[in-house]
Protein backbone atom coordinates (compact mmCIF):
# COMPACT_ATOMS: atom_id res chain seq x y z
CA UNK A 1 0.00 0.00 0.00
CA UNK A 2 1.44 3.22 -0.91
CA UNK A 3 1.93 5.73 2.00
CA UNK A 4 -0.51 8.44 2.53
CA UNK A 5 1.89 11.05 3.17
CA UNK A 6 3.05 14.84 2.15
CA UNK A 7 4.66 14.19 -1.26
CA UNK A 8 2.00 11.83 -2.12
CA UNK A 9 -0.32 15.51 -1.55
CA UNK A 10 1.67 17.15 -3.31
CA UNK A 11 2.00 15.46 -6.23
CA UNK A 12 -1.67 14.65 -6.51
CA UNK A 13 -2.09 18.19 -5.61
CA UNK A 14 0.33 19.10 -9.01
CA UNK A 15 -1.19 16.45 -10.80
CA UNK A 16 -4.89 18.37 -11.03
CA UNK A 17 -2.96 21.64 -11.33
CA UNK A 18 -1.63 20.54 -14.36
CA UNK A 19 -4.74 18.79 -15.80
CA UNK A 20 -6.66 22.15 -15.35
CA UNK A 21 -4.20 23.76 -17.63
CA UNK A 22 -4.32 20.95 -19.83
CA UNK A 23 -7.98 21.77 -20.47
CA UNK A 24 -9.11 18.49 -18.73
CA UNK A 25 -12.91 18.37 -16.78
CA UNK A 26 -12.95 18.33 -13.26
CA UNK A 27 -14.69 14.90 -13.68
CA UNK A 28 -11.88 13.49 -15.53
CA UNK A 29 -9.84 13.23 -12.34
CA UNK A 30 -8.31 9.09 -12.63
CA UNK A 31 -8.70 8.73 -8.96
CA UNK A 32 -12.24 6.72 -8.01
CA UNK A 33 -13.98 9.13 -4.88
CA UNK A 34 -15.48 6.01 -3.67
CA UNK A 35 -12.68 3.19 -4.01
CA UNK A 36 -9.94 2.45 -1.25
CA UNK A 37 -8.28 5.08 1.18
CA UNK A 38 -5.64 5.41 -1.45
CA UNK A 39 -7.75 6.53 -4.01
CA UNK A 40 -10.23 8.65 -2.09
CA UNK A 41 -6.75 10.83 -0.75
CA UNK A 42 -5.78 10.49 -4.68
CA UNK A 43 -9.45 11.66 -5.89
CA UNK A 44 -9.38 14.30 -2.90
CA UNK A 45 -6.62 16.46 -3.48
CA UNK A 46 -6.04 16.02 -7.50
CA UNK A 47 -9.57 17.58 -6.95
CA UNK A 48 -7.87 20.23 -4.61
CA UNK A 49 -5.81 21.18 -7.23
CA UNK A 50 -8.13 21.63 -9.82
CA UNK A 51 -9.87 23.70 -8.12
CA UNK A 52 -7.04 26.19 -6.99
CA UNK A 53 -6.02 26.03 -10.66
CA UNK A 54 -8.98 26.97 -11.66
CA UNK A 55 -9.56 30.03 -8.96
CA UNK A 56 -6.22 31.03 -9.65
CA UNK A 57 -6.76 31.57 -13.60
CA UNK A 58 -10.23 33.34 -12.83
CA UNK A 59 -9.06 35.72 -10.38
CA UNK A 60 -5.89 36.76 -12.59
CA UNK A 61 -8.16 38.60 -14.92
CA UNK A 62 -9.97 40.58 -11.89
CA UNK A 63 -6.69 41.59 -10.71
CA UNK A 64 -5.67 42.96 -14.25
CA UNK A 65 -8.74 45.11 -14.72
CA UNK A 66 -8.66 46.06 -11.24
CA UNK A 67 -4.69 47.43 -11.99
CA UNK A 68 -5.90 48.98 -15.24
CA UNK A 69 -8.56 50.43 -13.81
CA UNK A 70 -7.06 52.53 -11.37
CA UNK A 71 -4.80 53.99 -13.58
Amino acid sequence: MQQLDRQTFQDRFDEGKAAYQQGDPSDSCPYNRYGDAENQFGHRYWTRGWITARSAAESQPQRSAEASAGQ
